[in-house]
């Protein structure tokens, strides 16, 4: 008896102590998470702002002018944050719904046999390196745009022809490149609805259209708004294909229009940029970083309301 209560009481004691080892790793990991995005935004804060305070915030901001070689330099990047803001909406608005309604025809209406096509071409688009979704926008899209641009201002004085690298070839990049994490979340999101509901509702009487648009896309809201945040980001953050296939030029973001974009900025110039002008890609990657925090926490709030209606 004393034996079976000693080897009882041993075992509870080495079980609290994995516990709270356990504890301890999960805190530090936590705290090292915290840390990390404590000293970036820190970073960018100390790199970004010097050259606010000697251009001007109203100059960088709201400027519509890049001439940082010019004897009189400029820094306005008005025209950059459009193109950035303009062409990840439109990607978002073209790959978010083809996204989720393949995620939905995987997940509720695909044969096993074409799913089981489908699914590993949607993971091996995950996997192509962004460089080559430039080399095939280059390829593919750039001529298409061309020809488009050349039938719609044949004889044009004003337009000047960029070749097919325009916003709109960075646009259907851009939407191309969401898809596989729209695609692989919304589903895994769609799979995991309880069983259960879904049979209720065809129990009810209700279609399997019906079914799955009023009953298990609801409940798999919150993966399928997880699945466009991380879109986005994606979205905001590419700098390789967009720089290959936009033209690379500081204009107002119109559709066959070379454009720059925040990234693409800061990464066609920061090889030999110099002095103030290094300090104003600085403040772009500023710009940038607070333009992703601000969207994360803006589709973290949608979130949090859609979760809180839900529940009640």
């Amino acid at each position: 008896m004393r034996a079976e209560t000693f080897s009882i009481r041993s075992c509870h004691g080495s079980k609290s102590a994995v516990e709270k080892a356990a504890q301890g790793i999960f805190t530090a990991c936590g705290f090292f998470a915290v840390l990390a995005v404590a000293s970036i935004t820190l970073y960018m804060l100390i790199s970004g702002t010097p050259a606010l305070f000697k251009v001007g915030l109203p100059e960088i901001l709201f400027g519509t002018v890049w001439q940082p070689a010019a004897a009189s330099p400029s820094f306005g990047i008005l025209f950059v944050i459009l193109t950035s803001v303009v062409g990840t909406f439109l990607a978002i608005l073209i790959g978010v719904p083809i996204g989720v309604m393949t995620a939905i025809f995987l997940a509720e209406a695909a044969p096993k046999r074409l799913s089981g096509m489908v699914r590993p071409a949607v993971e091996l688009l995950a996997g192509i390196p962004s460089v080559i979704y430039g080399l095939l926008g280059i390829l593919i899209l750039n001529p298409l745009m061309y020809k488009m641009e050349l039938m719609l201002f044949q004889g044009s004085e004003t337009h000047q022809f960029t070749g097919g690298a325009n916003l709109i070839s960075a646009v259907l990049v851009l939407a191309l490149m969401i898809l596989p994490t729209v695609i692989n979340i919304s589903e895994s999101a769609l799979r995991s609805v309880p069983a259960h509901l879904k049979s209720a509702s065809l129990a009810l009487g209700a279609t399997k259209i019906q079914t799955i648009f009023r009953v298990i896309v609801p409940a798999a809201k919150s993966g399928i708004i997880t699945a466009v945040v991380l879109g986005t980001g994606r979205a905001i953050g590419e700098a390789m294909a967009i720089s290959l296939v936009s033209g690379s030029s500081v204009n107002l973001p119109l559709p066959f229009n070379s454009v720059r974009f925040l990234t693409t900025a800061i990464v066609s110039e920061m090889g030999y940029a110099a002095g103030l002008h290094r300090q104003v890609l600085f403040t772009i990657g500023l710009v940038l970083f607070a333009f992703i925090m601000f969207i994360n926490i803006s589709l973290t709030r949608i979130l949090k309301k859609g979760v809180n209606r839900n529940d009640q």
